[in-house]
């Protein structure tokens, strides 16, 4: 500071007898000087940070001081700041140039966690599952890291539903059967989550769960596992008991729900809650791992995803609840008087007339009625004397005639007869297939599509951006299970939508139901909501593969719909 009032005094020295030049010099040497300190204190900053590092203290870390209205890369315009925690901020944000909501999370690029959290969304960005909210964009920048994530506004939080009770076990059960599979199908590409909590799975208005944060949001927090698989799949338990009983289940409160009594233990959701489905409620102590209540149902515990994702397509199918109608009103009877139904209502302060009362009429005498009765009696056998003698005329010029009446004979025709449609087979069993094993094909609801009924129907996951499954794969379907060989002519398919299908079936002499859709042989194909895939000639197999390959339009993305499926010979 000395120099910096040296040098302005010499300037002014310098200056000559111009005081306008004078303050001009000393103006601009303040300036540089003002850089200089700035300069200075950051460098400080900076050696003080890297010192305590090097000492293995943790330097403050403060959270970007941004505000609504903050433009990052000159696209995603900050709207509304949903959490600041250790560190990092998370916002609600407008995509300028695509005109659409997304999800900011923003940190420091010098906070300890910045490349950590780099790297899983990237990570996760690379996984492009749509049962995961996908990350659009992640960027270091003007000394902030921040992720693009998608932002969805039709979704409902696992939070904010069960804030309003329990799920119906046909909900509970998508749950656990929708997230496990999805975990799976992330930690066979080397993901985890780790923060699977009720805030962290949306339900769309189509009833689809998705799972936002896969990995970003362990990074974010500095969370790690040893046995991410264990970690995962025990969340998910944990979110199926929360689903089942509306209680956390361990001993303090958490995401607005209340824990289990102190000293009790871990529970099984049957004895929390009455009316919980048994099934689910071992399914969620497997997942949970706790061996004292599995033992005594003699279940295994499930330590990964796949495990559990396994043990709930094998439970028995939960049906969906029947649709509730509103009940009609009940029914009122009208009363009126006298005399005055029919008639306009009186009108306020208008005297009403009162109705004229006309006297009784005069009862009608015994000699009355049995005169009426006598002339009703000759009239009914005057009409059946008369309608005999027509008949017995008409009989005697029957006999007369010298014609006899024409028959005519049935004729034998081939022309006539009806066609002959084929033997109705019977369908044993069914299962959802998916070869890629990452959708949630709705194995609960495959007896919809052969239970006679066209008003129920099986459907497949939604999958988004494009009809023939997001271009993920090749397609789904259904293996119909005939039980033993049977010869197959045709088979009928209805679907809610126009949808692409062929028509594929297993060898004759195949062991066991094929893995892959190349173990079927393709031997039909059509499309339309109604579509009869019949071979060229009668095959006989075991299996049936009813295999859809493009899907119609449902909601915000595309979905299958199996109403009904015949077989015959």
């Amino acid at each position: 500071m000395a120099e910096r009032s040296t040098a302005a005094v010499d300037v002014a020295d310098n200056s000559g007898d111009d005081p306008l030049t004078a303050k001009a010099d000393t103006a601009a040497t303040d300036g540089v000087a003002e850089a200089q300190d700035q300069a200075e204190q950051s460098a400080e900053v900076t050696e003080d940070k890297a010192g305590k590092r090097q000492n293995g203290e943790q330097p403050s870390i403060e959270t970007p001081e941004l505000h609504s209205g903050h433009k990052l890369a000159r696209r995603y315009r900050l709207e509304e700041c949903v959490t600041r925690l250790d560190g990092f901020s998370s916002w609600r944000a407008v995509d300028e140039k695509l005109r659409r909501a997304v999800g900011v999370h923003l940190l420091p690029a010098d906070h300890p966690r910045a490349r950590s959290v780099l790297a899983a969304a990237r990570s996760a960005a690379l996984l492009g599952d749509p049962r995961f909210v996908q990350v659009l964009d992640a960027v270091e920048e003007n000394d902030l890291v921040y992720v693009v994530h998608e932002w969805l506004p039709d979704s409902t939080e696992l939070t904010a539903l069960l804030a309003v009770g329990p799920l119906e076990p046909h909900d509970a059960y998508q749950l656990v059967s929708q997230v496990s599979q999805a975990m799976a199908a992330a930690h066979r590409e080397g993901l985890a989550h780790l923060r699977l909590t009720p805030s962290a799975v949306l339900r769309s208005s189509t009833g689809q769960y998705r799972i936002r944060g896969l990995a970003v949001n362990a990074a974010l927090r500095g969370i790690s596992a040893e046995r991410p698989q264990r970690a995962d799949t025990e969340a998910i338990g944990a979110l199926l008991y929360a689903a089942l009983t509306q209680r956390w289940p361990y001993d303090s409160d958490a995401y607005g729900l209340t824990g289990l009594p102190k000293g009790v233990g871990l529970l099984p959701p049957d004895q929390v809650r009455a009316g919980v489905h048994r099934g689910l409620s071992e399914i969620a102590m497997r997942a949970l791992a706790n061996d004292g209540a599995t033992a005594s149902r003699q279940e295994p515990p499930c330590t990964t995803p796949d495990e559990l994702a396994k043990a709930v397509a094998a439970m028995p199918r939960i049906r969906p609840p029947e649709p509730e109608f509103p009940a009609p009103p009940d029914y009122q009877r009208t009363t009126y008087q006298q005399g005055t139904y029919g008639r306009p209502q009186p009108r306020p302060g208008i005297p009403v007339a009162q109705p004229v009362m006309m006297p009784p009429a005069p009862l009608e005498s015994r000699t009355g009625r049995a005169l009426k009765w006598a002339v009703s009696a000759l009239l009914i056998a005057a009409l059946g004397l008369g309608s005999w003698q027509i008949a017995d005329r008409l009989l005697d010029q029957n006999k007369n005639s010298k014609e006899p009446p024409q028959t005519t004979q049935p004729q034998d025709s081939e022309d006539e007869k009806q066609p002959v449609t084929g033997k109705p087979v019977t369908i044993a069993g069914a299962s959802d297939f998916d070869p890629d094993g990452n959708g949630s094909e709705t194995p609960s609801e495959i007896g919809n599509a052969f239970d006679g009924n066209p008003s129920t129907s099986w459907q497949t996951a939604i999958y988004y951006g494009y009809s023939d499954f997001g271009r993920l794969k090749e397609g789904v379907g259904l293996i119909l299970d005939l039980g033993t060989v049977q010869e197959v002519s045709t088979v009928d398919v209805t679907f809610e939508g126009r949808t692409s299908v062929q028509l594929r079936t297993a060898p004759e002499n195949a062991p066991f139901r094929p893995t892959t859709a190349d173990g079927f042989t393709t031997v039909a194909s059509g499309s339309g909501t109604q579509v009869a895939l019949k071979a060229t000639k009668p095959v006989k197999t075991r299996y049936v593969l009813v295999w859809l390959t493009d899907l119609p339009g449902s909601g915000d993305g595309f979905r299958g719909k199996v109403s009904e499926v015949k077989i015959t010979s």
